[in-house]
């Protein structure tokens, strides 16, 4: 078997590879087949479904409680603010740059590399699954979501996203809301003491004032903000409605149908309707065993305000990873190669506290 430091090489070469080739959410075909090729060159059995890529260990035991290991290989599209070429890993200065470094390219193939050093030890005490997933950045259909019906059932997960190796023990969750406000509709040379535009100012500042009652104490409070506005055709009619967009970020305190509930219940809108309430809080509780690993290794824990595909697990789940949340989705997105080789060290020492 290679060691810990000769698959460190080969995952920094596997991603630069991923990043010069493009995968946008739904478009991870080319990706997907530079993962199976990487199982293939370590002799490892693999599935595939749609585009997700996935593994178990040799000797995986039903009896046995499942850890996954989880992270994504498509990406956002690049921004106008790039300066660099988004599809050219290139090397300066300790930093690895290209789309999908940092998110999360760095956070996948070191739980590859994790993978491959526990796959083939007995008497681990979990099993283990390794899905590679699509569709992360979008939400889409065919990622990690649909593969719960598909892979072993798992107890716990480690989500890899960038936290600078930190142990992100909760994560909010997400409802969108499209909302609206009603009025006359009317010329604007007429008086109309119903305008819906006006009737909005209320309305804007009664979401920018309402508090939830629950805070969490690794989450903080829910976080409601308006984040688009529509209204009017024509400067001289005033419009019948205004439209508005409203981002909630959950805390593990309330579902997600809580949310719903309450701002049908008391929100001043004349309708307030969710786009979907699939992406629910997540966490686990710090005294873990995973947490507690992590926090032996002087790793710190803290609740993270962004989405990953944390939110569509049912079991509890650890995110954790290389990077730094902060460069994702930027320009000139990057890594440390440094980063990279310390996620793998950490995330192996880690499992070697609990899993052996």
């Amino acid at each position: 078997m290679k060691t810990p430091k000769e698959l460190t090489l080969e995952a920094i070469e596997l991603l630069k590879q991923l990043i010069e080739t493009q995968s946008f959410s739904g478009e991870e075909h080319d990706t997907a087949l530079l993962i199976e090729k990487w199982f293939v060159d370590h002799n490892i059995s693999f599935k595939r479904t749609q585009h997700n890529v996935w593994a178990v260990n040799k000797h995986f035991d039903e009896a046995k409680p499942t850890l996954l290991l989880n992270s994504h290989h498509d990406t956002v599209k690049p921004n106008d603010g790039y300066t660099k070429n988004p599809f050219k890993a290139v090397v300066e200065d300790g930093k690895l740059y290209g789309l999908g470094s940092n998110d999360a390219g760095g956070c996948l193939v070191s739980l590859l590399v994790t993978f491959i050093y526990f796959h083939s030890k007995t008497d681990l005490k979990y099993n283990l699954v390794i899905v590679a997933s699509a569709e992360e950045e979008s939400s889409g259909p065919d990622g990690l979501n649909s593969m719960l019906e598909i892979i072993p059932k798992i107890d716990v997960a480690i989500v890899g996203e960038p936290t600078l190796m930190n142990l992100a023990v909760a994560e909010k969750g997400l409802v969108v809301f499209d909302a609206e406000v009603k009025g006359t509709v009317s010329h604007a040379a007429h008086p109309n003491k119903n305008n819906s535009i006006y009737n909005a100012i209320d309305v804007l500042k009664w979401f920018q004032d309402y508090r939830f009652e629950k805070s969490s104490e690794v989450l903080g409070d829910v976080k409601m903000t308006v984040t688009q506005i529509n209204a009017g055709k024509q400067h001289n009619v005033v419009p019948v409605n205004v439209k508005l967009v409203v981002d909630v970020r959950v805390n593990d305190k309330y579902s997600n149908e809580d949310i719903v509930n309450i701002l049908q219940k008391i929100s001043p809108c004349d309708s307030i309707i969710p786009r979907g309430i699939k992406l629910n809080s997540s966490s686990i509780p710090v005294a873990h065993e995973l947490v507690q690993s992590g926090i032996s290794l002087g790793r710190e824990i803290y609740g993270s305000p962004t989405l990953s595909d944390q939110s569509v697990l049912t079991c509890q789940s650890l995110k954790l990873g290389p990077g730094d949340s902060t460069r994702s989705h930027m320009a000139d997105e990057f890594i440390y190669i440094n980063e990279i080789e310390e996620g793998i060290k950490i995330y192996i020492d880690l499992l070697n506290k609990v899993i052996v």
